[in-house]
């Protein structure tokens, strides 16, 4: 009853073919008509002999239609075979009378531009997704998905469309994960009721594709593209090692590269080139699957945005051989000196002796707020009460990137330096000591230090102090630029949120301590005021739908902010928040290169685009681990076995039984060479005398 069960179960993929079975007819008719010719012997006594012919003829009979029965069924199962039998899945069977619904996704980020033996990956992809469509019945219904995820996407398409939207298919910069797009998948059929869904994956199935996958996938078909093994490095990440940048100074770039293949790539070639002109040269060798940083030094930049571009020469993959930065070189830099009405002789004295920096000068009380964020540093000195107001936005600012340097006064309220300060995690104030001391040591392993040495001092002349205020330990830990020979740290920096903030336990008056005439006073201020440079980042990352925060701009509807490269124009979605502008460009830029910032027709900013270096590293699931991810509920075609008929059978949900027909055809040639040559038609030899 099973047998007949699934035998009733069973349809074709290829039922023309069944047209076939007409040549069972061939052995039955070689049957039928017998071409032996039988010659006579005359006897005298037949009576024996008709009794052995009788009995042979019974058993050659029987033999006869064993043998053409076993024909019959090898040359039945063939053509079954080659018909492509297969028993529905049991999903299928709460399939009837729902219209069904399939869900393909083709990946087209850069790394199916891959080659393999039939061309571009993306090519093999559209091909295998026409394929399938072919797989259903006429009035299914498709839904094609890519690495884009676009609206347009999110309908149902008849196989006519579906192909249309298969051929416009291009390559994207996006990168998703198999969990997002099989919730895209899932988001379109769950709106559709009374569908019968099925849902495929086309992709090389990268192995960052399963990044951040912690369960295993629903039933879903997977299709992996196979290319062919190829080198490839890719600059990864780039950085100025200068906060600051300022006209003709000598600026490195960290250049971080990486080899993704196994095997070393030697003497690549990488060039820089800064508004188009060449500025640096090298040549690299990486070890198989290795990283390596190198800085190079270029000069003689003009103040204004600086467009950058890394170019590698690195074949056969290309898509990730341009790597694009942008930053500002200024003609100067604001700083703004906080104090209580009255100027500091020694910081106003100070910021003078470079013309790069421009320094505007407020009391406590006057302080704008909504300008702050213009400031990479802010030094407030002889204040002696903070106000709440002033605090609370002082916090803020340092919270998203600002610089803070804090010098106490020599009358200073030292609670409100406590409640300003200790908000933010740094040290304050705690209470007045008296007694004189020297400084015995600053921190050269520190930043603030670098460069301003030639070569490490020995017996250096340190300040001398006369008194101070005890600093309490703040939340965090800090970094100390000075400290005297009990201990007690002076001078300390310490990270808040996004910004730095510098404290220092001296009071910018002599009768403290000689800090403010002292030759180290000087270099030291201009060093964090010059590591205080708040640059935009070097680029970002296309795909990430990241928020950007750039330079502060006010858009209106005559004025709109703009993105402009080249002939393609995109307007973001412009928000203010704390007195930055932050611009929102969910799956809008597409394409990596240096975009213009404008509002109206005036450049705010250069902004530099690059696509995901995740899509550089060639390395693919396995099968193994491809069968673990779709937990035997689906299933898994690569290499080879991604061919026309094995993704029709998938297509249907299908147990496939074309293998079993070719061993049951086998089965019955042995059985008929068996049946020929061992099975005997005489039983018996005449004992008779004739």
């Amino acid at each position: 009853m099973c047998l007949i069960l699934h035998i009733c179960l069973m349809q074709f993929l290829y039922p023309a073919f069944l047209f076939a079975l007409l040549t069972l007819l061939i052995p039955v008719l070689i049957h039928l008509f017998s071409f032996r010719r039988y010659k006579k012997v005359y006897f005298s006594n037949v009576q024996f002999l008709r009794d052995v012919q009788q009995q042979q003829a019974s058993r050659r009979n029987l033999k006869e239609r064993l043998i053409l029965a076993s024909r019959m069924l090898a040359l039945a199962f063939i053509v079954f075979a080659f018909a492509r039998p297969y028993i529905k899945g049991n999903s299928d069977g709460n399939a009837t009378g729902k219209q069904q619904v399939v869900s393909i996704f083709v990946d087209n980020s850069h790394s199916m531009e891959a080659l393999s033996r039939e061309g571009s990956l993306l090519d093999e992809a559209k091909q295998k997704a026409r394929q399938i469509a072919a797989s259903y019945p006429i009035n299914s219904r498709f839904q094609l998905l890519t690495q884009d995820f676009e609206g347009k996407h999110q309908r149902l398409l008849n196989r006519d469309e579906f192909n249309d939207a298969v051929d416009a298919v291009k390559l994207s910069s996006q990168s998703r994960n198999v969990s997002q797009i099989n919730e895209r998948q899932q988001s379109l059929i769950n709106t559709r009721a009374g569908v019968s869904a099925q849902y495929y994956v086309i992709s090389d199935f990268q192995k960052n594709i399963v990044s951040g996958q912690a369960n295993k996938l629903p039933a879903v078909n997977i299709v992996q593209l196979k290319a062919n093994s190829l080198p490839n490095v890719a600059v990864d990440s780039a950085w100025l090692l200068n906060a600051t940048h300022r006209p003709g100074e000598s600026e490195k770039l960290v250049v971080k590269l990486r080899n993704y293949a196994e095997k070393k790539a030697i003497k690549i070639p990488l060039k820089i080139t800064i508004n188009g002109a060449q500025k640096a040269i090298g040549s690299f060798t990486l070890n198989a699957k290795s990283t390596q940083t190198d800085t190079l030094s270029f000069s003689g930049l003009q103040a204004g945005w600086q467009r950058g571009q890394i170019q590698l020469q690195d074949n056969p993959v290309t898509f990730d051989n341009d790597f694009y930065f942008a930053f500002n070189v200024k003609k100067q830099q604001p700083v703004l000196l906080i104090n209580n009405g009255t100027p500091n002789k020694y910081l106003s004295a100070l910021f003078a002796s470079d013309p790069f920096f421009k320094v505007n000068q407020t009391g406590e009380g006057n302080v704008d707020y909504s300008a702050l964020a213009n400031y990479p540093l802010i030094v407030l000195s002889d204040v002696d009460a903070i106000s709440s107001g002033l605090a609370q936005q002082l916090k803020t600012y340092v919270t998203k990137g600002g610089n803070l340097m804090f010098f106490p006064s020599a009358k200073g309220t030292i609670a409100t330096y406590q409640s300003f300060l200790q908000p933010m995690g740094a040290a304050y104030p705690q209470a007045l000591v008296t007694g004189d001391a020297k400084v015995s040591a600053i921190n050269m392993q520190s930043r603030v230090f670098k460069n301003i040495f030639e070569a490490a001092p020995q017996n250096t002349d340190l300040p001398r102090v006369k008194k101070y205020f005890n600093l309490a330990r703040g939340n965090k830990t800090g970094e100390y630029l000075m400290k005297l020979q009990t201990g007690d740290v002076i001078w300390q920096r310490f990270a808040s949120g996004s910004g730095k903030v510098y404290v220092c336990a001296l009071p910018l008056d002599e009768s403290f301590s000689n800090l403010p005439v002292h030759a180290l006073f000087v270099p030291i201020v201009l060093r964090v005021a010059l590591l205080s440079g708040r640059d935009m980042p070097l680029f970002h990352t296309l795909g990430s739908n990241e928020v950007i925060e750039t330079v502060p701009l006010n858009s209106s509807e005559k004025e709109l902010v703009k993105l402009v490269k080249a002939k393609q124009t995109i307007i973001p979605d412009v928000r203010q928040q704390d007195g930055s502008t932050l611009l929102y460009l969910p799956g809008q830029l597409t394409e990596a290169g240096l975009y213009e910032l404008k509002k109206a027709d005036s450049t705010a900013a250069i902004l530099a685009f690059n696509d995901n270096r995740a899509e550089s590293d060639l390395d693919y699931l396995t099968a193994n681990e491809l069968s673990k991810l779709v937990g035997g509920k689906g299933n898994v075609l690569t290499g080879d076995a991604a061919n026309t008929a094995n993704i029709a059978v998938a297509a249907n949900s299908a147990m496939q039984l074309w293998k079993l027909c070719i061993i049951l055809a086998l089965v019955c040639l042995a059985a008929e060479t068996l049946l020929v040559r061992y099975f005997r038609t005489t039983k018996s030899k005449a004992s008779q005398q004739v």
